[in-house]
């Protein structure tokens, strides 16, 4: 069969309705709003968890303060983040999922990786520089680049070894990284060496590939 286009696609994924139910018969808290900024030409993939409710309302991903923080990690501006032509951005959930009973974000829904995901990523060119933020998304896309010796273990553990994983393979190269949010800035002060080795890395590679 020919490739799918990547027009078709994400109409597909724009219009999905497959997580209004629950597998276990809970419904989402809000009707579905699939997130995701991908174009044809960019050579960069940022690849999250899921929306938050900031991410759901206005229908632009990292729109809050993770966002800025993520944004000043890759070294770009708000306009380099959102041109399609130069950033995409697609996580493994593409509905924000809800809330725990402690107010914290549920984990990306299952459903998404399993319907789009290999389409999504088969209907266009290789990126050459995957930021995979979270977990989830690390192990997809270490798994989908064949780097399943890395998928392994937790998160912290796979962000220790970014030097290996970055010097695995020429390209498509990826990055493994933190969630930018509040809540890890307790991790970031006991992991120095993220912001002073990792960062720099992250920031002259996105700033050859957007030349």
């Amino acid at each position: 069969m020919p490739p799918e286009s990547l027009d078709t696609v994400l109409a597909e994924i724009r219009a999905c309705r497959a997580c209004v139910e629950h597998p276990r018969g809970k419904p989402l808290p809000h009707a579905p709003r699939p997130v995701l900024h991908v174009g044809p030409k960019a050579r960069i993939l940022v690849a999250g968890q899921a929306p938050g409710t900031k991410v759901h309302a206005s229908g632009q991903s990292f729109n809050d303060a993770s966002g800025d923080r993520l944004r000043s990690w890759l070294g770009i501006d708000r306009d380099t983040f959102y041109d399609e032509d130069r950033i995409a951005v697609a996580a493994m959930g593409f509905c924000f999922p809800g809330q725990d009973a402690k107010g914290g974000d549920l984990p990306p829904r299952k459903e998404c990786a399993a319907l789009w995901h290999d389409r999504l990523f088969a209907a266009r060119a290789p990126f050459d520089l995957v930021v995979a933020v979270g977990a989830t998304s690390q192990a997809y896309h270490l798994k989908r680049l064949g780097l399943e010796r890395f998928a392994g273990g937790g998160l912290t553990e796979r962000v220790m070894r970014w030097r290996e994983i970055w010097e695995a393979r020429e390209s498509p190269r990826i990055l493994p990284l933190p969630h930018p949010s509040w809540r890890n800035t307790g991790w970031l002060k006991r992991h120095p060496w993220f912001e002073a080795e990792l960062l720099p890395v992250l920031k002259a590679e996105v700033a050859r590939l957007l030349g």
